[in-house]
């Protein structure tokens, strides 16, 4: 597979709670130059990125995160911001102590609020699987699938662990055929890159891809 189809499904990734403009003004720079499929940045720069790439590029921006537990109506609030402010993607974290619980009503319902709060925006969602059982994941597809989402994601990148392959298989087989697949958290080559596609993630949220390409630029 050729780097840039893996950069072309890459949501090229900053969310460090120091991230300053200056440093996402240079991660937009590269998405563009790259053709990454977006960036995916914190929400107070999201109005500021949109103005800076335009049309170029699209946007990402993450709510509820990186822990999922705020309220429903503030999930759904941050969710109509970002796309006020110019977002053209959502990625949301789940309540992951409602798994816990296996409120799978209450989860499938609180996605499908967030959905209708993005106004037709992407949203993909979070379900951070390394606080997971196999059973809540494969009953998280489910209310993924139900809830008109579009995609479900793996990972934060600040729990514990980020994405396996077994995970994107695990989704592969129990997601909704209109549910895609995004693989997030500690994807550092371009063999795992690939080897998550081939097992079915559409998107992998990663900034180390475009960094591997500017290695090999440089080489």
């Amino acid at each position: 597979m050729e780097i840039s189809e893996i950069l072309a499904k890459c949501d090229h990734t900053l969310l460090a709670q120091t991230a300053t403009w200056a440093q996402i003004q240079g991660i937009c720079d590269d998405g563009v130059k790259y053709h990454t499929a977006s960036v995916c940045i914190p929400a107070s720069f999201v109005k500021q990125a949109k103005e800076y790439v335009g049309d170029k590029l699209a946007i990402c921006t993450v709510i509820g995160f990186p822990n999922g537990y705020d309220t429903t109506a503030a999930k759904c609030f941050m969710a109509t911001d970002a796309v006020d402010n110019g977002a053209d993607e959502v990625d949301m974290v789940i309540n992951i102590g409602w798994a816990k619980e296996a409120k799978w009503a209450e989860i499938t319902a609180e996605i499908a609020a967030v959905k209708a709060a993005c106004k037709g925006k992407l949203l993909k969602v979070i379900i951070e699987t390394c606080l997971l059982t196999r059973e809540e994941k494969i009953a998280l597809c489910k209310c993924v699938s139900d809830s008109g989402a579009d995609y479900i994601k793996t990972s934060t990148g600040f729990s514990t662990a980020g994405a396996t392959f077994e995970d994107v298989a695990l989704f592969a087989e129990h997601v909704a055929p209109h549910v895609k697949i995004k693989a997030a958290g500690g994807i550092s080559s371009l063999a795992d890159a690939e080897k998550f596609i081939q097992l079915g993630a559409s998107r992998l949220g990663t900034s180390r891809i475009v960094k591997l390409a500017k290695a090999m630029e440089n080489a």
